[in-house]
This record gives structure tokens, C-alpha cells and sequence, in this order.
């Protein structure tokens, strides 16, 4: 049975009847996700050295089942009503904050409010490659279960699929920077500001080599065949893939730690696949010891020509030894300085810590994904891991101006868990997101033009002295809707590098079917997120509108996750008209 705080003990007395026996006790509830700064260590030593060779995977299938007994729900609009059990948007069930539903944690951000132009003109965050809510969502909608509001985080999702946004040339200036203006196809009177961002693609031949400390959560609650079994079939895979050159660690934690594997060359990668077919699960989780273990390892191991790195696969649920959310954090921040990286896996649900898992990887230099098929397992820990595993830079920050005599309000659609102060952005101490060989990152505001501003709020009986003060130059009152920056340091590097891109308001697309293909399929996908959260602008746009923008441009969608989404839409769609999506 799950311990809470003291604080949960009325949620505790509603939760006894169903707990489930075998699952570990649930430690202290992980505070809520805080804006967070990545410090990211610069790129030279780029993560894992596999020659990795992309090769079409088909995406796990969508399986319907009876949905889980939580009550079912009926959705009116945005409105998500629970049937036996309440459940609002942006909260939990009844009397439990949305963090806690059952054994499950998730981060506890809002989603971002409208912002006044003139009030605030500047907006400011973190680049974000994590795709773990996605699959997540996928996987919860798949078994007829509504995913609650919080684990929906929109930019996971829409950086999940793979876009063919244009690629940079050299490894000196990493990035290629492309915007799209178009109407909003939810709103009327509203447009979306489409920003890309495509890194730079290392050549298999030129990576460096990679010195992994894999870190395995072997406790009694990852025996399940969608934990540890399915776990040792990924890492099969990344063996798999190891090249002569590579060296690869296992340390494992239950009630205590464990090295089951010294560092050992991919040329023995059997001797590596043997250690991982030999793992079982018992016992307690101490994973803070598992952590400190797995650092030390990864420390006394330090190839400095190498990228050096720990791979934690887990549920996130720490119970033993250091558990507090708040000390792991400062654990993760310091060693971030030591060079090495983090990932993490995430398996499992009913018991996920999703939002500790969040919250070291946003404070080790890190990136998460969610696991829950053997496909998800190729497609993660196989095909995208070299490029994952593979910074080209770190520290990535955006920052988007918007001119006030064009656009009277903004919206940054998710990375609730990104956003940074204006004053971070020139710091070049505050840490930001790395992104690897090959990514690319996604991001959507919705603008509210000027001449719409009426709608929105009253006019200023005293502006005159404020509004000649935000005024912009002449030059560009009238020729920019916003202007972009990006900030990001090269590998080996502290200082940071900067690229500027003006987004022309001439550039606005008269219609949606105007608009690329690449940049209209993650519209889709970021409307469908607002939707599953129940955010009252997307209250009139249906799933069967989204399922249809999405698959008019799916496009070549070689390894068929366009396709797998426009299912997932579609099936959202049957059950929500026939009231039988449950919540989870």
C-alpha cells in the first residue's frame, strides 16, 4: 500500500481498498516541477559512439480494451466529467491534486495563459527533445483510458515524430532556423507563429566513442513483463549496436546496489547481453544509492574523448537511502559539472514517478523517453539513441520578441516545464536543454493580431507615456511580427553562440492548406494535446477536425507514426462520442 505524507492521509484511507499488494511503498510525493534552466556540458564528447543505421520500424499498434475501472467519463467540449470519480482539467480526482492519482506522479504546471503584448513582449524557454509523454498518452488512450491533464505535456508530443525541416550544413553553426506564420484552424481570429529548429547530423564514422554506465532498477515493482522484461529486451538492442570501441557498465539497485558488469568493449557485447539476460527483480528501490553508484562508476571510468554516460531505467519510484526529490535534484545538478549525462528510461504505469524523472532530467544534462512496447524500445533505445546519445549542443535557449503594433497577445503552446526569465536567457550559468546529432525541435505560439486586441481586453485610459516607451523602431513596425533568438554553446565551449531570424508578417500564409506538411501535422498533434488537457480553446475543435488536419499531411511517413497517430485520434474520437474513455 502506498505510504503518502500526512498531508494525503484522507487520499490514503480512499486508495486502501484497491491497492495493489506488489507494488513497493510510494515515497514522498515529489514536489511540484519548477521552471527549470539546463546547463548543459558542451558537445564535444558526444554520447554513445554506434554506428546507428536509421531502418524503418512499424510503431506499436493501437490496442482497444475495456476501459479501466476508474468510472467512465463524458466529454462535453473541453469539459472531461467523471462518472463515479470527478475529474477536472488541470486537477485531479476529487480532494487529490493531479500529481497524486492513485501511485502515479507528473509535474504540476499549468498550461501557459494568454500574455499581453504590452505588458510582456519577450518569452523565454528551454529546448525540449524528451518524447516520453507521447508514448505515454498513446499508450493510456490505447487500453480506453483518459490520460490525466498533467501527463500531457504538448511539446513531447509534437517533438516525438521525426520532421524533414532543412539541416545545416557544419558542425560550427548547428542549426537551421525556419518559421511559418498561418491561420489558426481552431480560432477565426488568431494565428500560429511555427518555429523549427533542425540540428546538425553527426556522420556515423565521426562520433566518438561512448562510455555508458547503464543503471537498472531490478526492485520487486519491475517485474511485470512492461518493466524489467521489456527493458532487457531494449538494452538487447543498444548492445546490439555497440561498436569495438565503446565501453558499457551495469550497475542495478533494489535494496542495495550491485555492479553486475565492469566496463566492458562493445567487441564483448556478448559478455554485455548475458549480464542483461541474467537480470531478475526483488527487493526495495534504493535509487539514490543506485545514482551515487553508477556516477562513481561513470567518474573513475572518464574517457575524456568519449561521451560518458548514465542510462537509468526505471518507474522513478525511490524508497530507499536518498528519496527526497529536492536532495536527488541537487545530487543530479552537481554532478552535471563532472561531464557526464543522463538519460532515463521510464517503464511502467499505475506507480510511474513521472515527475521525478522529469525533474533529473531536466538538472542532469539529460533527456527522457517512456517505454512501452518492444517497438517503443527499438525505436528509443536502438534507432534514436545514437542521435540521443550524440549532443551537438548544449544550453539551447529560445527567446521571441513580439511586436506590439502587430500582435496584441501571445500563447507559448506547452513547455510548462521550460519556461525560463528573460534575464537567463545572455546567462550563460543558467543551463538549458541539449539536443543531439540530428534532432529537432518544435515549437507554437498562437498571436492574437492587433486589430483583435478589442477582443481581449479593454483599452488603456492611460497609455499614451507606455505605449510610445514599447513602441518599436520605425524600421520594423511594420515589417516583423516577432524575431527569433537562439542561444546555444558549441561542444567543449562555456561561452554561448547566438542566431537571430525575423519572422515577416508578409510571410503569413493566407490558409492552412497553404501551410508545408511537416509544419501542419504538428499543428495537429499540438491540438490534439490541448484537447486531451481539456484547454477551452480547442472547446469547438474536434478530434475527428484534428484526425482529419493530420492525416491530409501525414506525407511519405516512411515508418508510419503519422499513420499510428491518426489512428490514435480516430480512437479517441469513437469513444469519446460513445462516453468510453475511463479515466486512468
Amino acid at each position: 500500500m502506498n505510504k503518502l505524507s500526512g498531508t494525503m492521509a484522507v487520499g490514503m484511507l480512499l486508495l486502501a481498498a484497491c491497492a495493489d499488494p506488489a507494488r513497493k511503498a510510494a515515497g514522498e510525493r515529489a514536489p511540484a516541477a519548477e521552471p527549470v534552466a539546463y546547463d548543459a556540458a558542451p558537445i564535444v564528447a558526444a554520447p554513445t559512439a554506434m554506428a546507428i543505421a536509421p531502418s524503418p520500424i512499424a510503431p506499436p499498434p493501437i490496442v482497444m480494451s475495456a476501459p479501466l475501472a476508474h468510472g467512465l467519463v463524458s466529454v462535453t467540449g473541453s469539459r472531461v466529467r467523471m462518472h463515479s470519480n470527478s475529474f477536472h482539467p488541470g486537477g485531479g480526482l476529487d480532494g487529490m491534486p493531479a500529481a497524486v492519482q492513485g501511485a502515479e506522479k507528473f509535474p504540476d504546471k499549468d498550461a501557459n495563459g494568454l500574455t499581453l503584448v504590452a505588458e510582456q513582449p519577450v518569452s523565454t524557454f528551454s529546448a525540449d527533445v524528451d518524447t516520453a509523454s507521447y508514448a505515454l498518452v498513446r499508450r493510456l488512450l490505447s487500453t480506453g483510458a483518459m490520460p490525466p491533464p498533467r501527463a500531457v505535456r504538448i511539446e513531447e508530443m509534437v517533438n516525438y515524430f521525426p520532421y524533414k525541416y532543412a539541416s545545416p550544413s557544419s558542425p560550427t553553426q548547428p542549426f537551421g532556423v525556419a518559421t511559418e506564420v498561418m491561420p489558426s484552424p481552431w480560432s477565426g481570429h488568431k494565428q500560429l507563429v511555427h518555429i523549427a529548429v533542425r540540428g546538425y547530423d553527426i556522420a556515423a564514422q565521426r562520433r566518438p566513442a561512448a562510455n555508458v554506465v547503464l543503471l537498472i532498477d531490478v526492485s520487486g515493482s519491475m517485474g511485470p513483463h512492461d518493466r524489467l522484461p521489456l527493458l532487457k529486451k531494449g538494452f538487447r538492442m543498444f548492445a546490439s549496436r555497440l561498436r569495438d570501441e565503446d565501453r558499457v557498465s551495469i550497475v542495478t539497485y533494489a535494496s542495495g546496489t550491485k555492479v553486475v558488469l565492469e566496463p566492458t568493449s562493445g567487441k564483448d557485447r556478448h559478455k554485455i547481453t548475458e549480464a542483461i539476460d541474467a537480470l531478475g527483480s526483488g527487493g526495495g528501490t534504493a535509487g539514490g544509492e543506485g545514482l551515487e553508484r553508477a556516477y562513481a562508476m561513470a567518474e573513475r571510468n572518464f574517457d575524456p574523448k568519449a561521451v560518458n554516460r548514465v542510462i537509468l531505467a526505471t518507474d522513478g519510484d525511490f524508497n530507499i537511502g536518498i528519496s527526497d526529490p529536492k536532495q536527488l535534484e541537487r545530487f543530479i545538478v552537481g554532478k552535471r559539472k563532472t561531464g557526464v549525462y543522463l538519460s532515463i528510461f521510464g517503464v511502467g504505469e499505475g506507480n510511474l514517478n513521472d515527475a521525478l524523472i522529469q525533474r533529473l532530467t531536466q538538472s542532469g544534462n539529460g533527456n527522457a523517453a517512456y517505454i512501452d512496447s518492444v517497438l517503443e524500445a527499438q525505436k528509443a533505445m536502438s534507432e534514436e539513441l545514437g542521435s540521443t546519445m550524440f549532443p551537438i549542443a548544449n544550453d539551447v535557449k529560445f527567446q521571441v520578441e513580439f511586436n506590439p503594433e502587430l500582435v496584441a497577445a501571445y500563447r507559448l503552446i506547452g513547455y510548462e516545464t521550460r519556461m525560463l526569465g528573460r534575464e537567463d536567457f545572455k546567462d550563460d550559468k543558467v543551463d538549458a536543454g541539449d539536443m543531439g546529432a540530428g534532432h529537432s525541435v518544435t515549437a507554437i505560439y498562437e498571436i492574437t493580431p492587433a486589430g483583435a486586441a478589442g477582443r481581449l481586453v479593454d483599452p488603456l485610459r492611460y497609455r499614451g507615456a507606455k505605449a510610445a516607451a514599447v513602441k518599436p523602431a520605425a524600421a520594423h513596425s511594420r515589417a516583423e511580427l516577432c524575431f527569433v533568438k537562439l542561444r546555444y554553446k558549441l561542444p567543449g565551449e562555456s561561452a554561448s553562440r547566438l542566431i537571430e531570424h525575423p519572422v515577416l508578417a508578409a510571410s503569413a500564409r493566407k490558409s492552412i492548406d497553404a501551410v508545408p506538411e511537416e509544419q501542419r501535422f504538428a499543428v495537429a498533434v499540438a491540438a490534439f494535446g490541448q484537447r486531451l488537457r481539456g484547454e477551452k480553446d480547442l472547446s469547438d475543435f474536434s478530434y475527428a477536425e484534428i484526425a482529419s488536419l493530420a492525416n491530409a499531411a501525414r506525407g511519405a511517413d516512411p515508418e508510419g507514426y503519422r499513420a499510428q497517430f491518426v489512428k490514435l485520434v480516430r480512437l479517441t474520437d469513437s469513444m469519446d462520442q460513445s462516453g468510453g474513455l475511463g479515466q486512468r
